[in-house]
């Protein structure tokens, strides 16, 4: 990705950052949600507002990133579109994941990072990205 003309069409972006990523899941998968999100990603579940809490679904943080999970009457899981997560150590969570029982697909596809692909309890694609450094 190139940083020449990033700003809106007066050079000036207004945006700074992604405040959260929402995937979906179907209607009582909640419980399955929290054992992938926080028992294998190790992300915490961040608690909803009371009125938002009341549809369903569950939200979870790890430094730098939140994911929120809505709950769909009609789902169907994301498999092309996804989040990029970076990761410290892919190795270890490849490990993680493979012991959870979850199938992981790598990719060396992407010049600068190492990465796989991991589907979450409903089906839904994530990336998950190590930086590689050096030559």
């Amino acid at each position: 990705m190139t940083t020449a003309n990033l700003g809106g069409g007066d050079g000036v972006s207004l945006l700074v950052g992604i405040h959260h990523v929402q995937l979906a899941a179907p209607y009582g998968s909640e419980e399955r949600m929290r054992g992938f999100y926080v028992g294998v990603l190790g992300m915490a579940e961040v608690a909803k507002p009371p009125v938002l809490a009341a549809r369903g679904g569950a939200w979870f943080a790890a430094p730098g990133i939140e994911i929120h999970i809505g709950v769909e009457e009609d789902f169907r899981p994301a498999r092309k579109a996804h989040p990029g997560i970076l990761v410290r150590d892919l190795d270890a969570m490849a490990e993680r994941l493979r012991a959870a029982g979850h199938e992981v697909r790598a990719d060396d596809l992407l010049p600068g990072f190492r990465r796989l692909y991991v589907d979450d309890p409903a089906g839904n694609r994530l990336e998950l990205l190590e930086p590689v450094s050096g030559p």
